[in-house]
C-alpha cells in the first residue's frame, strides 16, 4: 500500500498542502498519498501575494496555520521563542496573529518534516473522471479518494480596465506613483490604502459599497459548530443568497486603520471618489475571479458529470464532498475556496482543515481505503 497510493490531493497550495497535514496526522504515510500540483512550495502563491501588498501579519486569529488541529497552533513555538506566555494567552483568546515571517517559517518546517516532497508530483491535472474504483487522474491512475483543492482560478481585472497602462493588480508586485486610486474596499484594498499613503501619494478609493467591517473575513459565528449547522440548515437559494452577502469586501476593525485615513483625509491626501478619475497608477484590490465556470478543471466536471451547481457553487454535502459521485466505496472532495458551499470560509487554512478532516472519516469508513 505504501507504494500504491489510493488516496490524492490535485493542488500543491496552502490547502492542499493543510490536507495533507491532516491526512499524514490521520496514519496515512507519505507513500499512500499523492499530491499533484505544479510548486512544490505550497506557500508559493501566497508568498507571493502577500509581498506584493506588503502583509505583515496575517488576518486569520489563533487557527491561522497548516496544523491538522486548531489548538495550539503557532503561539507555542512563538512563546518559546519570546520566552513569555503572551502569545499563548492570546491564542487561548483567539486573539493570536502570527506574522507572515513566522507562517511561511511554518510552512517550510512542516514541509520538511511532513514527507510532502516525497507525496508530491509536478503535474496538472486537467481533468478528473468517476471511473470504476474511483476517479481517473487525467492519464495518471485512479485514485478511490480524491481531494480537489485548485486555488482561485485567477486575478480578477474589471474587463473595461484590463487595455489600460496605469493599471496593476495589488497582488502583483508594484510600487506607487505620486497619485494613486484603489478599486476596492475589502481587505487588500485597505491594506493598499494605507501602502500607498506610506509612500507620499495621493490616494483615491474607489468602491462600488461601504465595506463591512469585523476581523474575519466572514463573520465568527460560522466558525462555530452551531453557526455552521444553521448554514447548513438553509434551502439552496438561501444559502446562495446567504454566501453573496458574505463575500461581500471587509477589513478589520480598528485605529491602526483608521488613523492614518483619518489623518491623509484631514490632510487631503485621502479621499473617497465615485469613479475613476486621472491617477497616474490604478490598483485593482478586486481579489479573485470567482466561481467553478471560471476554473477549466471544474467547469469540465461538472459539464461531465451532470453536478448539481447553483450561480457560481458547486453543491456539496457538508462534509464538502461532491454528491452522486461519494458514497461508501470513494470520494470527491471540494478543498479551498471552491468548498464555500459547505464551509462559507472555505478559502481559510480554518476552512481547509475542516474539509480535510471530513474527507479524512470518509477515507477509514472505506474498508477498502
Amino acid at each position: 500500500m505504501a507504494g500504491d497510493p489510493r488516496v490524492a490531493i490535485v493542488g500543491s497550495g496552502l490547502a492542499g498542502f493543510t490536507v495533507y497535514q491532516v491526512l499524514r496526522r490521520g496514519g496515512l504515510e507519505p507513500g499512500q498519498i499523492a499530491v499533484f500540483g505544479t510548486q512544490s512550495d505550497p506557500a508559493a502563491a501566497w508568498r507571493r501575494r502577500a509581498a506584493a501588498i506588503r502583509q505583515q501579519a496575517m488576518r486569520s486569529e489563533s487557527d491561522g496555520h497548516c496544523l491538522p488541529t486548531t489548538f495550539p497552533g503557532l503561539a507555542v513555538r512563538s512563546a518559546a521563542r519570546r520566552r513569555s506566555p503572551a502569545p499563548l494567552l492570546a491564542s487561548v483568546l483567539d486573539r493570536y496573529h502570527p506574522s507572515v515571517e513566522e507562517f511561511l517559517g511554518h510552512v517550510e518546517e512542516l514541509r520538511e518534516r511532513s514527507g510532502w516532497d516525497r507525496s508530491l508530483r509536478e503535474a496538472r491535472v486537467k481533468r478528473v473522471t468517476a471511473a470504476n474504483g474511483g476517479f481517473e487522474l487525467d492519464g495518471h491512475g485512479v485514485f478511490r479518494h480524491v481531494a480537489l483543492a485548485p486555488g482561485h482560478p485567477g486575478l480578477n481585472i474589471p474587463a473595461e480596465l484590463r487595455n489600460d497602462p496605469r493599471v496593476v493588480h495589488s497582488y502583483e508586485q508594484h510600487d506607487y506613483e505620486p497619485t494613486v486610486t484603489v478599486i476596492g474596499a475589502g481587505l487588500a484594498a485597505a491594506t493598499e490604502w494605507l501602502n500607498a499613503l506610506a509612500a507620499g501619494a495621493e490616494v483615491v478609493s474607489v468602491r462600488r459599497r461601504e465595506p463591512a467591517r469585523r476581523p474575519l473575513n466572514v463573520p465568527r459565528e460560522y466558525f462555530s459548530r452551531r453557526g455552521l449547522g444553521a448554514f447548513h440548515r438553509l434551502a439552496d437559494d438561501e444559502r446562495s443568497a446567504r454566501l453573496r452577502a458574505l463575500l461581500a469586501p471587509s477589513y478589520p476593525p480598528g485605529a491602526a486603520w483608521d488613523e492614518p485615513l483619518a489623518r491623509a483625509e484631514a490632510d487631503g491626501r485621502f479621499r473617497v471618489e465615485p469613479s475613476l478619475n486621472g491617477s497616474a497608477q490604478i490598483i485593482c484590490a478586486t481579489g479573485f475571479v470567482r466561481g467553478y465556470c471560471s476554473d477549466p478543471l471544474l467547469e469540465r466536471l461538472v459539464a461531465e458529470h451532470g453536478l448539481d451547481t447553483l450561480d457560481r457553487w458547486i453543491v456539496l454535502e457538508p462534509d464538502a464532498a461532491v454528491p452522486g459521485l461519494s458514497d461508501g466505496t470513494r470520494t470527491l472532495a471540494l478543498a479551498g475556496v471552491p468548498a464555500q458551499w459547505a464551509f462559507p470560509a472555505a478559502d481559510t487554512l480554518a476552512g481547509a482543515r475542516y474539509v480535510a478532516h471530513g474527507f479524512l472519516r470518509r477515507i477509514k469508513a472505506c474498508p477498502t481505503r
